[in-house]
């Protein structure tokens, strides 16, 4: 049936919203613990202590500690979408979008959008050795994210800002490869100029697969965006 002919939506009845802020931010909390413990330290027990609420009200949400990671990694999902690939995504074609896809991707570990780095480097060392619906989920992901670089890769060629003999998969394999080493960097050793230097070798990079048109927009660094810090927000 058209859209336009379906009958309006009814609102959700105020417990059922209620119901869905309060397991909002259950999964909210939930992917902080889990960004600087893991997803295997995240149980129900743990969640429940953290958010001072009993096991048996959060069992009410989710029927297994693979329920709760599986909705715990689709919430930090979606906000890596709001506060990275959507904002991005809003910058013309070309350079400019696929370097505001790259700067705010460094930027949400910089500013700490998750408490324990990038969320989905962490789980994807975590689940890389794993078989099962969580680690699925998880390459699903990184294969969608490195999807969205190729494809503003392959618009800065149609663009005319980068060459078209350069591979956007190959591209994109190569900055996905350089910001991983930086969060590593950053988190394990305590690197401060990790993103520093993550920011100069892409921007190197991509200055060697630029046409006189690209190249002029390379050569001011980006300022870094804002990052919101809702997975810090307690329920």
């Amino acid at each position: 049936m058209p859209a336009s002919l379906r009958a309006p939506r009814k609102p959700a009845p105020r417990h059922q919203a209620r119901g869905i802020r309060t397991r909002d931010a259950i999964l909210r909390r939930a992917v902080n613990i889990a960004s600087v413990e893991g997803l295997e330290g995240l149980t129900v027990g743990r969640l429940a202590e953290e958010l001072r609420m009993s096991k048996s009200g959060l069992f009410a949400h989710f029927g297994s500690k693979e329920d709760l990671q599986l909705a715990t990694v689709e919430t930090a999902r979606q906000i890596f979408i709001d506060e990275i690939t959507r904002p991005a995504l809003a910058a013309p074609k070309g350079l400019p979008r696929l370097w505001n896809l790259l700067d705010r991707w460094l930027a949400h570990v910089e500013q700490e959008l998750f408490a324990g780095g990038c969320f989905f480097t962490a789980a994807s060392f975590e689940f890389d050795g794993r078989r099962g619906p969580v680690r699925d989920r998880i390459a699903a992901i990184m294969r969608e994210w490195v999807a969205v670089l190729d494809r503003a890769v392959w618009e800065a060629q149609k663009a005319g800002h980068l060459t078209a003999k350069a591979s956007p998969t190959l591209l994109a394999h190569e900055i996905q490869s350089m910001a991983i080493g930086a969060h590593w960097a950053h988190q394990l050793l305590d690197d401060r100029m990790a993103y520093s230097r993550a920011r100069s070798t892409m921007r190197e990079r991509l200055r060697t697969a630029a046409t006189p048109k690209g190249s002029p927009l390379l050569s001011a660094a980006a300022p870094i965006p804002t990052i919101r810090q809702h997975a810090h927000a307690r329920a």
